[in-house]
């Protein structure tokens, strides 16, 4: 009888030591940016693994420029459904390229293509055993001379939120608690959220740069915290080994 105690011991011990992978798919906002100690710029992605245990590997696949269109035609989601096992987690995180209606091969409806491809992201990381997360795009830092934040995604988000509602998805909106924190920094203390600097300013930069949607770590760290405390306090028991895995 002992031995076969010890045994199940071993395996249910063996089962709780593996890793369980959380793979992030989606845009600039996310993505990991090349040569981390010197360009100012980074994807929120970028910093999370600092806030998980060694039980959880974050694996960030965002890519620069890219849709809900173009990843999968690049095959990049292909790439990850291969690789997702029972109790990984998708982030996933679309909307500023689907925008892009200048650009036939990123471009999609909110309400047609862009619904029906995180619709795939949700049902086939299901396929898989894999738990889907949805979040809406972060807001840009985008205020009127009036000091008001004004939205630039149009309904994107929106169909994110239907997405999560209709198919009962784990869901951050991100669009909302980033306004809150742009419009806690205000119309000039936010610049720090992101890229703003004159030329010569930083070595990276020969330039002025000024832009408004992409990160700064400071920007970057400060939504892969609000996340974090999201996924916390999310009522899901498919999120329990992630939330266990944060530090």
């Amino acid at each position: 009888m002992k031995k076969y105690l010890l045994i199940a011991f071993l395996i249910t011990s063996v089962s709780f030591a593996q890793k369980a992978t959380l793979y992030c798919i989606g845009d600039s906002t996310m993505a990991n940016k090349k040569d981390p100690d010197r360009n100012p710029e980074h994807g929120w992605a970028q910093v999370l693994q600092s806030f998980f245990k060694d039980d959880i590997a974050v694996v960030n696949k965002a890519v620069n420029g890219r849709s809900t269109k173009s990843f999968i035609n690049e095959k990049r989601w292909d790439s990850i459904y291969k690789k997702l096992k029972k109790g990984d987690y998708v982030f996933i995180e679309f909307g500023h390229n689907d925008e892009k209606i200048e650009d036939s091969t990123r471009y999609t409806n909110p309400h047609t293509a862009y619904r029906y491809n995180l619709i795939k992201f949700v049902n086939e990381s299901r396929e898989k055993g894999a738990i889907p997360i949805l979040l809406t795009s972060i807001a840009r830092r985008n205020f009127n001379e009036k000091g008001v934040l004004v939205p630039t995604h149009g309904d994107y988000p929106l169909e994110t939120r239907l997405v999560a509602k209709d198919y009962n998805v784990p869901f951050i909106d991100l669009e909302y608690y980033t306004e809150l924190l742009e419009q806690s920094y205000g119309p000039e203390k936010s610049k720090l959220l992101h890229l703003h600097f004159n030329a010569g300013e930083v070595p990276y930069y020969k330039e002025d740069k000024k832009d408004d949607t992409h990160l700064s770590l400071l920007g970057a760290t400060k939504i892969a915290t609000i996340v974090i405390t999201q996924i916390k306090i999310l009522k899901d028991s498919s999120l329990a080994v992630l939330q266990k895995g944060i530090k």
